[in-house]
């Protein structure tokens, strides 16, 4: 394995970084109120300068009332399934695997679709009935977290072969008992749930909820980034990492949870974003090599630039209606598997 430098880590992740920032002007240019380039400078120059005082009432709430929040959202959602994604593959040392593999998102969509039934029935304030829906997604995520982690434990420890296949068995569960929540939502709430479990960025959160998903994301990859030398030797298998020093038991617990943790964070405020964090795990591989002290950096921005054009393409393509986002990440997505899967295999 080649030996990397903190210049070289650092020269991709600024270069990334400088791509993910003209992805975000061109999002915040692009809708179904155009928007000029130069206008968007100023503009953007007069908040860093804090005179957003200048500004119309209404280009403000279209540009950084409406549009910012949920383009910083679809960073983090990004940055989340990417480095989840990258972190499950290196566990389970299986290049198909991802956080969805284990039914992660299913269990949010299930812990989301029970809270949209049983919020008209409880007495909430207004301002926890906004939190209510993310919340139960986030408890749903959790509660799949620790059924798959049971379902998978071995002589007292993970074993990758028996969590995945307690994942599928549980996202078959899941998915059968998401379609029969689905059966009984109600024709006023049907189109929305239908839109939120194909991925969607378009409800306003709640502030506290953006600060969780932000704060979680850089708790989360923060404990995967330092297992990232032991997950370059768990690789080669878990006897040989054992052999060379690695406490095989407590990575696999910090990354399994830790990876859970950030899918869990970006499906309750987004629904079903597909392919994600399988594919662009992938790109970063093929572009800057398999060392996870770079792929985890790189899959992060790679994710956040692969959200927010997803989003970008959804909200505009047919504007002023949207669509969501999961369908956009799906169509792009699976072409690209497929010649990521021949290529392989040529």
């Amino acid at each position: 394995m080649r030996p990397l430098t903190i210049g070289y880590v650092l020269t991709r992740c600024v270069l990334l970084a400088l791509l993910l920032f003209v992805v975000i002007v061109v999002a915040l240019k692009l809708g179904a109120v155009p928007v000029s380039l130069y206008a968007l400078a100023r503009d953007l120059i007069r908040v860093a300068l804090h005179q957003a005082s200048e500004l119309s009432s209404d280009y403000r709430l279209i540009i950084f009332d409406i549009r910012l929040p949920r383009i910083l959202l679809g960073t983090f959602v990004g940055a989340s399934l990417a480095v989840a994604g990258a972190s499950f593959q290196a566990l389970l040392r299986n290049p198909l695997a991802d956080s969805y593999t284990l039914g992660v998102s299913n269990g949010a969509g299930v812990g989301a679709m029970a809270a949209l039934l049983l919020e008209p029935h409880l007495p909430l304030t207004a301002g926890f009935a906004a939190l209510f829906t993310p919340l139960g997604a986030f408890l749903g995520a959790l509660a799949t977290i620790a059924v798959v982690y049971f379902l998978g434990r071995r002589k007292g420890q993970i074993d990758s072969n028996t969590l995945l296949l307690g994942g599928v068995i549980t996202v078959s569960f899941l998915s059968a008992l998401q379609m029969f929540l689905f059966s009984t939502v109600s024709g006023r709430d049907l189109h929305g749930t239908a839109f939120w479990l194909m991925g969607d960025l378009s409800t306003a959160q709640q502030p506290i909820v953006s600060w969780v998903v932000r704060f979680g994301f850089f708790a989360a990859a923060a404990a995967i980034y330092t297992t990232a030398g032991d997950l370059n030797l768990m690789l080669s298998g878990e006897k040989e990492a054992m052999h060379l020093g690695v406490d095989v038991r407590r990575v696999s617990m910090v990354v399994y949870i830790a990876a859970s943790l950030l899918t869990g964070l970006a499906v309750s405020v987004s629904g079903a974003v597909g392919y994600v964090g399988l594919l662009v795990p992938h790109a970063m591989r093929w572009l800057f090599g398999s060392d996870h002290r770079i792929l985890i950096p790189t899959a992060a921005f790679g994710g956040a630039i692969a959200v927010v054009a997803a989003d970008t393409i959804a909200r505009t393509l047919v504007a002023p209606a949207e669509l969501p986002i999961g369908a956009i990440s799906t169509l792009v997505g699976a072409p690209f598997f497929i010649y990521l899967l021949r290529r392989r295999l040529a």
